[in-house]
């Protein structure tokens, strides 16, 4: 748990967080009432909603930090690709570098190669261009929840069973974009990662959900290791990692599931590092990385997330080989009702 985990869940404790969390409490109420004001503007269609002629799935969090979303969407892009359904996926492209991508779009493009993905601020415009010049039949809107202009045939919103609600509190005193009543607003939950959660611990997560959101289809999933890649290509299975000595480092929302799965499948973190969601790594942090597997005696590897490799894009940090541990989303829970309602928006 970070420093700021520790002062936002309350483990942190003294004078000086109590009035940290005070200032940050006072700040959460105008963002609480600038996002229902909007809500409720868009509800009521005095905010202009635009449509397009094919359908739109939203895949979207109640909560800033790692769900699992990359995952999600890979596995609904490929449900539809399997019925031969042209799919394209819409995101904004948060932190893009140079080339207008960001390593969301990059990794995609690695393990989804038929499916286009196009980033821009302005998703409305990007849906057109993937219907009018793409022939798309079907739109992915990635990260789309709280993105309300651009209509969806289906809101599906994901929630990670280690942090389901984000402390209760709104922005910046915890970690909801908008409150948990905007449930009512969702056709799919999906909670994810839980294998690392107790039966009840996801009971009581359902029974919260289902105040605001009665009628959503519930899903329950898990990220499953698929396989460790390195920017050559080249794969593994996961079993490599068994009694082996491992440098690890990522830029995710919820770092401790990687590290976790690392160490669940056998492997041995020697060592660690934790970047932000979504970071960009300098010329200096790639040579400290490098300096780092240097250090560590009888070093089998370095390991970072399939995002981190497509920034990266090296097959070693200097004699250390580097590999992705690559996961895919397994539903364990709900499958009959999710596929459902992803039948009904097919194309007759």
């Amino acid at each position: 748990m970070n420093r700021i985990e520790a002062l936002l869940s309350g483990q942190k404790q003294g004078f000086l967080a109590s009035c940290m969390l005070a200032f940050l409490w006072i700040a959460s109420k105008p963002y609480g009432a600038a996002m229902a004001l909007r809500n409720w503007a868009y509800d009521r269609r005095w905010l202009k909603v635009h449509r397009v002629d094919v359908p739109v799935i939203s895949i979207g969090n109640l909560t800033v930090g790692g769900t699992g979303k990359t995952p999600a969407v890979m596995w609904i892009a490929k449900w539809f690709r399997a019925q031969d359904v042209r799919v394209s996926i819409i995101s904004r492209g948060y932190k893009a570098g140079e080339d207008g991508t960001n390593d969301e779009a990059k990794e995609m493009e690695s393990r989804l190669p038929d499916v286009p993905h196009l980033q821009n601020p302005n998703r409305v415009a990007a849906a057109h261009v993937a219907c009018d010049e793409l022939e798309t039949q079907l739109i992915l809107l990635d990260d789309g929840f709280q993105h309300r202009r651009l209509d969806r045939d289906l809101n599906i919103v994901l929630i990670d069973a280690t942090s389901p609600f984000g402390y209760g509190q709104l922005l910046p005193r915890g970690l909801l974009r908008e409150p948990i009543r905007s449930l009512n607003r969702v056709d799919v939950v999906m909670v994810t990662r839980t294998d690392q959660v107790e039966p009840q611990r996801l009971a009581d997560i359902r029974t919260q959900v289902q105040r605001y959101s009665p009628k959503a289809a519930w899903v329950e999933a898990v990220h499953r290791p698929l396989q460790l890649r390195n920017s050559l290509g080249e794969l593994r299975d996961v079993s490599w990692l068994q009694n082996r000595r491992f440098f690890a480092f990522c830029g995710l929302g919820n770092p401790q599931g990687f590290l976790e799965t690392i160490r669940h499948l056998g492997g041995e973190i020697v060592e660690s590092y934790l970047f932000p969601d979504h970071h960009a790594f300098s010329a200096y942090e790639v040579q400290m990385l490098q300096e780092s597997c240097q250090r560590i005696p009888n070093l089998d590897g370095a390991i970072c997330t399939g995002k981190d490799l497509a920034k990266l894009e090296v097959p070693s940090l200097g004699l250390t080989p580097l590999w992705s541990l690559d996961v895919e989303l397994q539903v364990r829970q709900g499958l009959e009702p999710l596929e459902d309602r992803l039948k009904a928006l097919l194309p007759s």
